[in-house]
């Protein structure tokens, strides 16, 4: 027996006005995304590139994977202005597009995050504890949100609200990194001195054995979590990113993100991680946030291109497997700019258009 929500979205095609203008479906027209007659049709070679941009920022900074994702559905593939077509015209399939839209963001974040958990792990890059505190919080906090968003955010909605939060996350970045912010980073910026040092021997030639120098835990108990990286003792309350892995997980379920974007932020800022922990330590975070979100969008029956998320997926494993592996010749500081970059490049551009549909960007 089908489950009741099997023709959600065929009811939602049905449903729209049949014509050849902006809001209408023409049967006459090949299937696109979704296998709806007419909707874009996304060039595979396009996908799989793009795929491996994602793969390899989220792997390198453990963070905007979903947002490139997201990037690349709504604007480089054209799905974003396709489904706000819908708005007026027929709601249910413009929802269920932008769901569609989220979900397929989340499963290519949950691909890299896992191929980037195993590959810091081993490289001795990734605070398993803190990962899982973080983790344990965003099954809450994912599953709430989207069982309370499924099936109710327009398009339109949807991309303003990605673009607001990524536009405060990089406002609140670029304070991270000016002189002021830095200040109270002493740890952090030790830990990151001595893994670069180490760097720069391997580059002269010189042996250096980069994961017996890595996360060590020495002390786990109810209130405080301790462990030591390159020498430098980092010390956390479980409590607290447990609170946080909820707050952040519900945020980026909305969002069809996989959280990176305010996890690294976090890491960095209230745990004092150097980058170079906060990329693997949010990965393993994100990806059980992301297990959690894609089981609850499926069983609300919302609906994916899986061909398309097929050759996307084969992108990401490629970029993930690079990122981990490219990330130590970039500064700490460095990444953070990039970060910066991509925040406010985004951010802007997306509240325009979904609060004002006005574009700057193209």
């Amino acid at each position: 027996m089908e489950p009741a929500w099997a023709g959600k979205l065929q009811d939602a095609i049905a449903s729209a006005p049949q014509g050849t203008g902006p809001g209408q479906i023409d049967p006459a027209k090949p299937a696109g995304f979704l296998g709806i007659p007419g909707a874009p049709q996304v060039n595979m070679i396009l996908a799989f590139c793009w795929a491996v941009w994602v793969g390899w920022i989220f792997s390198t900074v453990g963070a905007f994977g979903g947002v490139m994702a997201g990037v690349g559905h709504m604007s480089i593939f054209g799905l974003g202005g396709y489904a706000k077509s819908f708005k007026e015209t027929t709601p249910a399939l413009n929802k269920a597009v932008t769901d569609s839209i989220r979900g397929s963001n989340q499963y290519l974040v949950g691909l890299s995050a896992l191929i980037s958990s195993f590959n810091y792990y081993r490289m001795g890059r990734l605070v398993v504890p803190l990962a899982v505190s973080l983790g344990i919080g965003s099954i809450l906090g994912a599953w709430g949100s989207v069982t309370l968003s499924a099936g109710k955010i327009s398009f339109s909605q949807y991309q303003g609200y990605f673009g607001l939060f990524v536009l405060a996350l990089g406002v609140y970045l670029f304070y991270e990194t000016s002189s002021a912010g830095q200040a109270s980073k002493k740890k952090a910026k030790a830990a990151a001195a001595a893994f670069e040092a180490s760097v720069k021997k391997q580059k002269s030639g010189e042996k250096v054995d980069t994961a017996a120098m890595g996360v060590k835990v020495t002390k786990i108990s109810m209130t405080v979590i301790s462990f030591t990286f390159y020498g430098v003792e980092f010390k956390f309350n479980p409590l607290i990113p447990f609170i946080g892995g909820i707050v952040i997980s519900a945020i980026a379920a909305f969002l069809g993100v996989g959280g990176g974007f305010l996890l690294v932020p976090f890491l960095t800022s209230v745990a004092e991680l150097p980058m170079y922990l906060a990329a693997g330590t949010s990965a393993l975070a994100v990806l059980i946030s992301m297990i959690t979100s894609i089981v609850t969008l499926i069983s609300k029956g919302v609906q994916f291109d899986w061909v398309l998320i097929g050759i996307e997926l084969c992108g990401i494993a490629l970029g993930s497997v690079i990122g981990p592996r490219t990330s130590k010749y970039f500064s700490d500081i460095l990444l953070k700019r990039l970060f910066i970059v991509l925040a406010l490049y985004v951010g802007i551009d997306y509240v325009l258009r979904g609060f004002f549909n006005y574009r700057i960007f193209g």
